[in-house]
């Protein structure tokens, strides 16, 4: 009993350092996008051409996350963690520097650089070192801290815009963030030590993948259940792609609303995600049947959503009901980590968190440019429908996970 309270204090410390990693990334996918107003009024850009930003940004994030998981296997999480971090203070200062659309691409290149290994190191870390009955709280921690970083990068750097007198200060002030966040890691690096055997009951769990060491590398692609989890996090991140980038203007364009509450619609989005998150956490380790509990959730934010497209309801509310969306999207954040993490093979941790989470930097890649063609177009609400389709085919995905799951269960039970 008296080793209780020393293992949760190991617990919160590791947590609280992953949480801190995870929202400087998401953060740092934020780096650009507030900034495009500023970027359009300084260079002329139109905002397809800014939407490509975007995609490169995620479609370096997504190939790199798939290979990352590979890597994280293999050196461990610790060193890849570090060197993503000093790959965000380079394209904060690369953004700073910007003189044209060369150099804003190669800052949304280094950022997804950055951002590329997070998901195969986070979760690496987590499973690995918090002891099973806080995990759920640990996945929900870890989302939390993602949408907070979502909802701080807007207001950070639009206020150090205005406080500042330039978005060039702004950026380079991100920059010195990221810097300061991997000093913080590196002086408390023992509690981000993947290697280390911290738990008793991850001995069975390494036994099992010593047993699954004469497998391929690349056995884990064969799973289904690998590829739905893939398609889950594609169909729900071209959704969050849509508001995050383009809530905004779509508003504009449908309400007439002004810059200065449209722009809290996506802070707003992500407070109210992290609310979810945090009541997520509780309920996904009371939860059975996980994919009920994301298809109720994800099927409540579709319908917010398609009511905002509508145009039908006022621009006040409307805008209000878009940001409550999130608030069901986070709810069901930390099931779908804990689906992936019943889909893992032993042994390939990295691998499929990398090839999953890889479906999230598709889903902003090719989201983005397709919903600013739309914006360009004229289609704001087109916006908003499509966010809440894409919701409901991550629902069907979610559902083929848990039922692939479910088969392989009755497989071994019946073997047993």
């Amino acid at each position: 009993m008296s080793s209780a309270p020393v293992i949760l204090r190991q617990d919160v410390r590791t947590i609280g350092l992953v949480g801190l990693a995870h929202g400087t990334s998401h953060f740092f996918h934020l780096l650009l996008p507030p900034l495009f107003p500023l970027f359009i009024r300084d260079f002329g850009f139109s905002y397809s051409e800014l939407g490509l930003l975007v995609s490169v940004f995620y479609a370096i994030s997504g190939t790199g996350q798939a290979l990352s998981g590979f890597l994280v296997d293999r050196v461990g999480a610790r060193p890849v963690l570090f060197t993503a971090l000093a790959c965000f203070a380079l394209a904060a200062l690369a953004t700073a520097s910007a003189t044209g659309y060369v150099g804003l691409m190669l800052a949304a290149a280094l950022a997804g650089l950055g951002n590329s290994p997070f998901h195969p190191v986070d979760f690496t870390i987590l499973n690995k070192r918090v002891s099973h009955p806080n995990i759920g709280h640990a996945y929900s921690v870890h989302g939390i801290s993602g949408n907070l970083g979502w909802a701080l990068a807007p207001v950070f750097l639009a206020g150090l815009t205005v406080a500042l007198g330039s978005w060039r200060y702004a950026a380079a002030s991100a920059g010195l963030c990221a810097a300061i966040v991997l000093l913080v890691l590196w002086l408390n690096r023992s509690a981000l030590d993947d290697k280390a055997i911290v738990e008793t009951h991850e001995r069975s769990t390494k036994a099992a993948a010593v047993a699954h060491a004469n497998e391929h590398p690349l056995a884990f692609l064969r799973l289904p259940s690998v590829w739905l989890c893939f398609s889950f996090f594609f169909w729900s991140t071209c959704a969050l792609s849509a508001i995050q980038s383009f809530a905004s203007p779509a508003l504009q364009q449908l309400f007439g609303l002004p810059l200065s509450i449209t722009a809290f619609v996506i802070t707003g989005y992500m407070l109210f995600g992290a609310a979810g998150m945090l009541l997520g956490g509780f309920l996904v380790a009371r939860t059975e049947r996980l994919e009920r509990l994301i298809a109720i959730c994800l099927f409540g934010a579709a319908t917010l959503l398609f009511l905002v497209g509508t145009a039908t309801l006022p621009g006040m509310l409307s805008a209000g009901l878009a940001a409550l969306a999130g608030f069901g999207t986070g709810i069901a954040g930390p099931s779908r980590d804990m689906l992936i993490r019943r889909s893992a093979p032993p042994g390939a941790t990295g691998r499929v968190y990398g090839m999953v989470y890889s479906g999230l930097d598709l889903g902003f890649a090719l989201a983005a440019p397709i919903f600013g063609a739309l914006l360009d177009h004229h289609s704001p609400s087109a916006v908003f429908y499509g966010s809440a389709l894409a919701l409901v085919f991550g629902i069907v995905s979610a559902t083929l996970v848990s039922m692939r799951i479910s088969q392989a269960r009755r497989a071994v039970d019946a073997t047993a």
